[in-house]
């Protein structure tokens, strides 16, 4: 606690003086920035006509900065040795493990106050070194994409900028990840486009699909838990924060087939709670069903998964069921954002 409070004291004083040289293209963890400005600043750049994309990825960047440049980027702007000694301390800082303590040699202390600070101050010479060429891009930490016109201009790009970060901040760049592809083929910040002139922002499948694995977890956690405080405490809160930070998507398909999904998962959920045949039918029954037909779909001996997209179980539990249980929905949390903007 005494380290978070120190490196937060030294945020505090250090940031105003690194912030107002930062480039306009760096939104990561900066007063009044934020990933939503990126991801529309992105999103702009591609509707001007720049359709292809160097999409740069830093290998395991916060724990490859180099100590040394990064101690001289500070000392550019800050002459108080005993300031410096303190920061070199807290990036030279051991871990324990085993009962032994390993120094470290490089790298940012991440989780800490100050690491998103000293991150920005290693990557604005990046920064710089774009603008003096002219490029147009978005960085949010060491997420950094730049906007051409061409893929053999994007080729050119990607070749410098590789050479300048492997040579001059001593970076590593992961070759297999970085390329130069179209916008809708990459994912920036979570987010993805459609192929369009005027394209709309969307969610990348690759967090749709986290998403899906978190939400399993949560259903894992949940087996035996009365389900209005299941979908209280357990789903609402991580369907809400989702939800929020994707509110700039245009395209709502994936949120009308998460609602539909996380509602067939629940009804899964119901459905092995009740277990025996009798119980299940009397729950039909009591939710609406004809009692031949809720006999015939509780002795049906299929799976809970396959019950759970079935049209005697979707009678039974209707969209209205979960909404009045408080249950979120992604659509219309998203609607009414849009019509309160």
């Amino acid at each position: 606690m005494v380290d978070r409070l120190i490196q937060q004291a030294l945020n505090q004083v250090l940031s105003p003086i690194f912030d107002r040289e930062f480039s306009e293209s760096s939104y990561g963890f900066r007063p009044g920035r934020s990933a939503h400005q990126a991801v529309r600043q992105a999103q702009a750049y591609v509707a001007s006509g720049k359709r292809w994309l160097v999409d740069i990825d830093l290998e395991k960047f916060f724990d490859r900065v180099n100590h040394d440049i990064l101690m001289s980027r500070v000392a550019r702007k800050v002459s108080d040795k005993r300031v410096l000694l303190l920061i070199r301390r807290y990036l030279e800082a051991g871990i324990m493990g085993g009962g032994l303590m390993t120094v470290n040699r490089e790298g940012t202390p991440q989780g800490g106050p100050l690491w998103p600070l000293l991150s920005n101050i290693v990557l604005d010479d990046l920064d710089k070194e774009l603008e003096r060429r002219g490029l147009r891009f978005c960085r949010y930490a060491d997420d950094c994409n730049i906007h051409v016109s061409s893929q053999r201009a994007g080729q050119r790009v990607l070749a410098s900028v590789k050479d300048f970060l492997e040579r001059r901040l001593k970076l590593q760049v992961n070759r297999e990840k970085s390329a130069v592809a179209r916008p809708w083929e990459r994912k920036f910040l979570g987010y993805s486009m459609t192929v369009h002139d005027q394209p709309r922002l969307k969610v990348a499948r690759e967090s749709v699909k986290r998403m899906r694995e978190k939400l399993k977890e949560n259903f894992r956690r949940g087996k035996g838990r009365r389900l209005h405080r299941f979908i209280e405490e357990e789903l609402n809160p991580l369907l809400r924060g989702w939800g929020n930070y994707f509110r700039l998507v245009e395209v709502e398909r994936t949120f009308v087939e998460l609602d539909g999904w996380v509602r067939r998962k629940l009804r899964q959920m119901l459905w092995r709670q009740w277990k025996r045949r009798y119980h299940r039918a009397m729950q039909l029954i009591q939710r609406g069903l004809a009692s031949e037909r809720a006999w015939k779909s509780a002795s049906n001996g299929r799976g809970a998964w396959w019950n759970s997209g079935a049209w005697h179980l979707q009678e039974a539990l209707p969209k209205s069921y979960f909404h009045q249980l408080g249950l979120v929905s992604l659509v219309n949390q998203k609607r009414r954002v849009v019509k309160t903007a």
